[in-house]
């Protein structure tokens, strides 16, 4: 009977440490992955300066204004906003400003035209409610633009290495739980 329990014991630790090596391993090509794609993006945002933007002026580019240019598809929110002492141009994101410069804000819908309309009435109605906001400059660069939100803010990088942190911490617990475990059986058997 006590040779079963011993075996059963063992086996019951191997796969325990299995699974604390397995989330130690798992952990570790997170980190890896993270650290190739996540940082490097954070590292490279110069949107690091937070400032206070007091609104300007909206208005809403529609197809009827954009005559002889290039037509967008979609309605397009404009916003000019005062922010470090200097006019600036709002941008959404870091990405909304690669995607169409003359644009602030880009609707996520672009298949319904009305749709996509209602949500750029909506944002710009949220603007004209909270008439100053907080908002993002690069301070190294003398430019005339200004971000709403930072796509690759340290919270995303905290909420990122988050999971990985948890796993591995886990990992280790259970390895150190195995180990522990082991040499106190050690010592109960010795006596």
């Amino acid at each position: 009977m006590g040779k079963k329990l011993v075996m059963a014991q063992k086996r019951g630790e191997t796969r325990a440490l299995c699974l604390g090596v397995t989330m130690v391993v798992c952990a570790a090509i997170t980190y890896y992955i993270l650290g190739t794609t996540v940082l490097p993006l954070y590292q490279k945002s110069v949107w690091t300066q937070e400032s206070i933007c007091h609104l300007i002026e909206t208005n809403i580019k529609d197809h009827d204004e954009l005559e002889g240019r290039k037509v967008l598809q979609y309605p397009c929110l404009w916003v000019n906003v005062s922010a470090v002492g200097r006019w600036a141009m709002l941008y959404h994101t870091e990405d909304t400003r690669d995607q169409n410069q003359q644009c602030s804000y880009i609707p996520g819908n672009l298949d319904n035209y009305q749709m996509a309309l209602a949500d750029v009435e909506k944002v710009r109605g949220n603007f004209h409610e909270h008439q100053t906001f907080y908002c993002f400059s690069a301070p190294q660069v003398n430019e005339t633009t200004v971000v709403y939100r930072r796509l690759y803010g340290p919270q995303v990088l905290l909420f990122s290495f988050f999971w990985p942190t948890f796993l591995l911490t886990g990992g280790l617990l259970i390895i150190a739980m195995v180990k522990l475990n082991r040499s106190l059986s050690i010592l109960a058997a010795q006596r």
